[in-house]
């Protein structure tokens, strides 16, 4: 009996074995016995019961984890030559709702062809500065609306042929082309600003075009690629979101203090990570992020370490490459990045048929980062088991699984919005109804 059960579990360690270096899983079953990190164990031993401890000790300890073993170390933002120009503007766009700018942010004059366009909508009707919801798009500004004023970006862009890109170039047929995405005017109605940048901008997730990215500004003289612990696209993408708050304190009509940093998918990740590192986010949203977004690494369930590094090597830095197929020897997981957003609100959201992204494993990170905001007096996720389809959760943590794919709808941004109208206004009749409260 002992050799049987021996060879049982040898076959079961085989199959799993199998299953995650050849072709992704989605069997609960094999889904491989993990434990993982305790957020609240210094490096030397030591727990954390403080929030002075955990702020002065423990967070930068995951920081620098999370910088030399995924997403690549990030370097200071500040540029001496960082300038601003309004670019273009109406005041009276969407039929007299919104008030619509496009900033240019430029970097540095070395290199003119490094700028970032911001794409902004506010409201017209509104009193002081606004709170705004800032994402990364990845066709260009024009995806977002058919708005004819909205310049098309003229950086290189992916060819599709569903979005009618040819010879990497954006036409005026890509206008609007991701426009359910950007459910412009129901923010606009609730009160909020929406702003986004072309994710090419900063860096056009190339994988063999190093160069053409904003690393450019911050690398060595002669230096061709990343070394393996610096930062890549989606570091690079985090930073350009700091960048945008960065112009933001600078415009009176929009409140820096109640930005909101979402994304949705690989923008997600950027979301997750840009949220982690600059607290002056005042929210943070996921969005069907998956592994290296809010996905538990070490269920290996859908998109797995190797998987992501395989199809999209520049997407993280070199070292993450060592964790291939050896998620269990990863010094952190996807709970310890949404407990670096700790005591700030954050969502994560998830999709049923979404498989590859997850979505137990993205509840599971959501739910685990509940510790730390513990430490805050604060309640996580609040629930032990993840929520029915279409039965969002909302705490100091709030989660939503929603029937569909993997894809950002006007549902998800309803709950978004919901959201952060708790957590910025207090508890709404309405919203109470919605979610239990």
């Amino acid at each position: 009996m002992k050799i049987l059960k021996l060879v049982t579990i040898m076959l079961i360690c085989a199959v799993q074995s199998f299953a995650q270096e050849s072709a992704p899983n989605f069997d609960e079953t094999l889904v491989p016995f993990y434990t993982l990190p305790d957020p609240l164990t210094c490096m030397d031993g030591s727990k954390v019961t403080t929030t002075e401890k955990w702020t002065n000790v423990r967070r930068a300890e995951i920081l620098k984890l999370f910088s030399d073993n995924v997403y690549g170390v990030t370097p200071d933002g500040i540029l001496p030559e960082v300038s601003y120009e309004v670019i273009s503007e109406d005041r009276v766009a969407l039929n007299g709702k919104a008030i619509r700018k496009e900033v240019l942010v430029k970097f540095d004059k070395r290199y003119p062809e490094f700028n970032m366009s911001i794409l902004i909508y506010l409201p017209v009707c509104h009193k002081g500065s606004v709170p705004v919801f800032l994402a990364v798009n990845t066709l260009g500004n024009q995806e977002v609306s058919d708005d004819q004023g909205i310049i098309v970006t003229k950086k290189w862009v992916r060819n599709s042929e569903k979005y009618k890109i040819t010879n990497n170039s954006a036409t005026e047929a890509s206008r609007g082309a991701r426009s359910y995405r950007w459910p412009i005017e129901s923010i606009i109605e609730r009160g909020y600003g929406i702003a986004t940048f072309y994710c090419g901008d900063i860096d056009r997730d190339d994988k063999d075009d190093y160069s053409q990215g904003i690393q450019k500004l911050f690398a060595r003289e002669g230096q061709t690629k990343a070394d393996a612990n610096e930062w890549a696209a989606i570091g690079a993408w985090a930073w350009g979101l700091s960048r945008c708050l960065d112009y933001f304190e600078t415009d009176s009509e929009i409140d820096p203090a109640r930005v909101v940093v979402l994304g949705h998918s690989r923008t997600g990740k950027a979301a997750l990570w840009a949220g982690a590192q600059d607290t002056r986010f005042a929210v943070v949203i996921s969005n069907d992020s998956g592994c290296g977004g809010a996905a538990i690494s070490r269920r290996c369930f859908g998109e797995t370490v190797n998987l992501i590094n395989s199809k999209f090597p520049h997407w993280f830095c070199g070292n993450f490459k060592k964790f291939n197929n050896k998620e269990d020897q990863l010094p952190v997981d996807q709970h310890m990045l949404i407990a670096l957003i700790a005591p700030r609100p954050v969502y994560v959201a998830s999709a049923e048929d979404d498989r590859w992204s997850d979505p137990k494993g993205e509840f599971l990170s959501a739910k685990h980062a509940g510790p730390v905001y513990s430490l805050f007096g604060l309640k996580g996720v609040g629930v032990q088991d993840m929520p029915k389809v279409s039965q969002p959760v909302f705490n100091q943590i709030g989660y939503h699984i929603r029937k569909g794919g993997h894809d950002i709808l006007p549902y998800d941004w309803e709950y978004f919005m919901d959201f952060t109208d708790y957590h910025f206004y207090g508890k709404n009749s309405s919203i109470s109804q919605k979610v239990g409260l």
